[in-house]
């Protein structure tokens, strides 16, 4: 005669433990007593809601080993309550303000002294500027700065600020900075020869920025260095492709610009009635 177990208990209550898994919407699960297999629609506290493939619905309560899961046992729990957004965030690290129109532009400006740094700028700190009404404009070099300021013709309501490659002690560039003294200009610099120099060399996959001897020219004695082609503009654009944020840039120029930025649009800065 066949041996029966004197043990009835189903299966599916056997087991001590059973896995965890949360009841997301979509999950198909089948209710051990009943054999209901359907979607997850609804999960609240202490109930599911199944709808099948008649779209009949049941509702079960949330019970230890209290359904099947691809054929295994499974403990069916609340899904955690999703985190919070986090705030978008620009390029720069600034809270993003989805749908904000350009400011009309400020009298004040930002100079900068080539078109590279000027695309820089833009790139890691456009959504900023153009928020706060700020132009930023490249010199094509600093020789003529006093002049250039006397021409802007800086004031309370118009101020100017002046963004400086290599500015180091002893340099042609800290004697000519020296030479503005305007109250409303400010004059600032990072310690790099070119800009190319302010974007970490881990974004771009190298090591370092190479050493150029004295007397050669930076850009072509860099592009020589590390192979790339002799043409310093598509050298730029390979440069400026791997900056996505202000993490990609050095400190030493984070700095300078959020300085500049924050000068320029002190409160009582006022902006160009002629939106130029």
């Amino acid at each position: 005669m066949r041996s029966y177990s004197p043990d009835l208990t189903p299966p599916w209550k056997r087991s001590a433990t059973a896995p965890e898994v949360p009841a997301e919407p979509d999950l198909v699960v089948e209710e051990v007593a009943t054999g209901f297999c359907g979607a997850v629609i609804r999960c609240e506290a202490g109930t599911v809601t199944l709808e099948d493939r008649f779209g009949r619905h049941r509702v079960f309560p949330l019970e230890p080993r209290g359904f099947l899961l691809e054929g295994k046992v499974v403990t069916l729990v609340r899904p955690s309550a999703p985190a919070p957004a986090r705030p978008a965030r620009t390029a720069s690290g600034s809270v993003a303000v989805p749908g904000a129109r350009a400011r009309v532009a400020r009298a004040g400006r930002i100079y900068v002294e080539g078109r590279h740094d000027a695309e820089l700028v833009e790139r890691v700190w456009g959504d900023d500027l153009r928020i706060e009404g700020v132009v930023v404009e490249y010199l094509e070099g600093i020789d003529d700065l006093p002049s250039i300021v006397a021409e802007f013709a800086p004031g309370p309501d118009a101020r100017l600020g002046v963004l400086v490659d290599h500015l180091v002690a002893g340099s042609k560039e800290s004697r000519i900075a020296a030479s503005v003294t305007d109250p409303h200009v400010l004059v600032v610099g990072h310690p790099y020869i070119d800009v190319w120099e302010a974007v970490k060399p881990s974004s771009l996959g190298i090591a370092a920025w190479p050493r150029i001897p004295h007397g050669q020219d930076w850009k072509t004695g860099v592009c020589r260095a590390l192979g790339w082609p002799s043409g310093t503009g598509a050298a730029w654009q390979h440069i400026l492709s791997h900056v996505r944020s202000y993490k990609d840039l050095e400190p030493a120029l984070l700095g300078r610009v959020e300085e500049l930025i924050d000068f320029v649009t002190e409160p009582g800065v006022k902006s160009s009635p002629a939106g130029v």
